[in-house]
């Protein structure tokens, strides 16, 4: 492994978070564009699901397809870890129709903090150092300073959708936290981890959808829906994925969570570039807050702390 990044490392991380950032904008414009949020989700995880097991069929054959598949210790994990994401994602894609994608971003990537919290408490050897602590109290900042501003400036609405997305955060960071504290789960490849919440959220989603009437709208969403669906499915959950972990097996993983500053910064700017959304003073320092905070938790400080697990802040 390479203890430092080369160019190559820093330039596909870059495009990472900047690919990570935009999607909120994506999801706002597949709603705008006639498809549901639930829905959406759905199907999201249902072609992701189908791409992950076809690219483990040509890449190792029948027998990765049944080491994927197969019941083991990690199964009951799994399928809690099922039930977390697909809440994660129906109170995203629902909080997102009320809230903005600028603000959307920053609280969804609040979940380092949480992750941070909780292996402090769960995990040992990572408990937080003083610059993991100074960068919760920077993070919090952030996030109180942003709450702060859309009660002042926003609709009921837009306050509700924040705190939907900042739960969605929770649940990603106890997925995240469940893959470091979970003895079940140790050693399973990420692969595998991927497949239980792809999978595992199918039916939650889905079901969620129907239960909303949502399901005549795939019918009838317009192309930018489509192509925004494509985006999330193809490029995010699937092919980004595939690159962080790639990236993980030859680079250290908490040198590569250090980018994840980024990933709020590209969504406020797509937000604002794309959707034309208001950006505050307020909503910019809690950006800098939050972007500082995200540096400062993902850094060491102690020589023997261990790196991020992987697969822990690529997309939620």
């Amino acid at each position: 492994m390479n203890p430092r990044l080369d160019g190559r490392a820093i330039a596909v991380m870059t495009l990472l978070c900047l690919i990570w950032g935009a999607q909120q904008v994506w999801v706002k414009l597949a709603i705008a564009d006639g498809l549901p949020p639930a829905l959406q989700a759905g199907l999201r995880s249902l072609i992701s699901t189908f791409l992950l097991l076809a690219w483990i069929g040509w890449r190792e054959g029948g027998f990765g397809l049944w080491r994927l598949i197969r019941r083991d210790r990690s199964f009951l994990p799994g399928i809690v870890m099922a039930l977390l994401f697909g809440g994660e994602f129906l109170l995203l894609y629902a909080g997102l129709s009320r809230t903005t994608a600028s603000r959307a971003v920053l609280f969804l990537y609040t979940a380092p903090f949480f992750v941070a919290l909780g292996v402090h408490f769960l995990v040992p050897e990572e408990r937080l150092g003083g610059r993991q602590v100074a960068g919760l109290v920077l993070a919090f900042a952030g996030v109180a300073i942003a709450f702060a501003d859309g009660l002042r400036h926003a609709s009921a609405g837009s306050g509700l959708g924040d705190l939907m997305v900042t739960l969605a955060a929770t649940m990603w960071a106890a997925v995240t936290v469940m893959v470091k504290a979970v003895k079940g789960l140790h050693g399973v490849p990420a692969a595998k981890v991927l497949f239980y919440q792809l999978a595992g959220s199918i039916p939650i989603l889905l079901g969620a959808a129907l239960l909303k009437g949502e399901g005549g709208a795939i019918f009838h969403a317009g192309p930018i829906a489509y192509a925004s669906l494509a985006y999330q499915s193809v490029i995010v959950a699937f092919a980004s994925y595939l690159a962080w972990f790639w990236l993980i097996g030859l680079y250290p993983a908490g040198r590569l969570a250090a980018f994840s500053f980024l990933t709020p910064l590209f969504g406020m700017l797509a937000g604002i570039v794309v959707l034309h959304e208001p950006a505050s003073v307020f909503l910019a320092l809690a950006l800098a807050s939050v972007a500082a905070g995200l540096y400062l938790v993902n850094g060491r400080s102690r020589p023997r702390r261990r790196a991020q697990a992987a697969g822990g802040y690529a997309d939620g």
